[in-house]
């Protein structure tokens, strides 16, 4: 069972301007004191293949910096990221999918981007929601064992990202893909059903919580 432990340090860049020095004092800080207390963001979690990683908190509170660092730790050709998919500007979404005809709406189907006039659309002028469904469904059919999704949901409105939650959670255990999310939202996790949850806050460590005790 492989085990990620992340310790990732921000030290401070600075320098302080005059404006800045005055806020410190405003507050009580010392110079020293505020750039000694840089954030730093620690998590240790237990990963088998196939399993969903939920990484869930308050916005700014360091999601997007574990789901990276995890994905570190994973050779770059076993993994594929929704933020480098490119959205073609030559091509209908259907175009973008090779293989199969039917795998290929299949897969669509799964992020909920089987809508006939979205197909024939070129992913470049997609709804903002149409283009995470779209990035979803490419990193879906990559068939790379890792799958890394921040923002997961954010575009969606409730009952479509509950769909798309559902059925990732039925595609990651049929195909035994990882998926590693991160989202502020929480309203889909009932359906999303994650094996390991990571409660990331503003403060300490992260806390990991897993569905089946390792």
């Amino acid at each position: 069972m492989p085990t990620y432990t992340i310790v990732k340090r921000f030290p401070w860049q600075g320098p302080l301007g005059e404006r800045a020095v005055r806020v410190c004092r405003m507050f009580g800080l010392t110079v020293d004191r505020f750039t000694s207390r840089t954030p730093v963001h620690k998590c240790r979690v237990e990963i088998d293949p196939g399993d969903i990683v939920c990484i869930t908190g308050p916005s700014g509170s360091g999601k997007s910096v574990l789901l990276r660092e995890i994905e570190r730790c994973v050779p770059a050709s076993e993994a594929v990221n929704l933020a480098r998919i490119d959205l073609p500007a030559d091509r209908t979404v259907i175009d973008c999918f090779d293989g199969d005809l039917i795998c290929s709406l299949q897969t669509l189907s799964t992020v909920g981007l089987s809508d006939v006039f979205a197909l024939l659309n070129r992913p470049c002028h997609l709804s903002d929601g149409q283009k995470y469904r779209f990035r979803l469904g490419q990193a879906l059919a990559a068939g790379k064992p890792f799958v890394f999704a921040d923002e997961f949901g954010s575009e969606l409105d409730a009952i479509t990202a509950a769909t798309v939650a559902f059925n990732v959670h039925k595609f990651a255990k049929r195909t035994q893909t990882t998926l590693v999310l991160a989202s502020s939202r929480e309203d889909f996790l009932m359906d999303l059903a994650p094996d390991v949850l990571v409660v990331k806050d503003f403060t300490g460590p992260a806390q990991v919580i897993y569905k089946n005790r390792r």
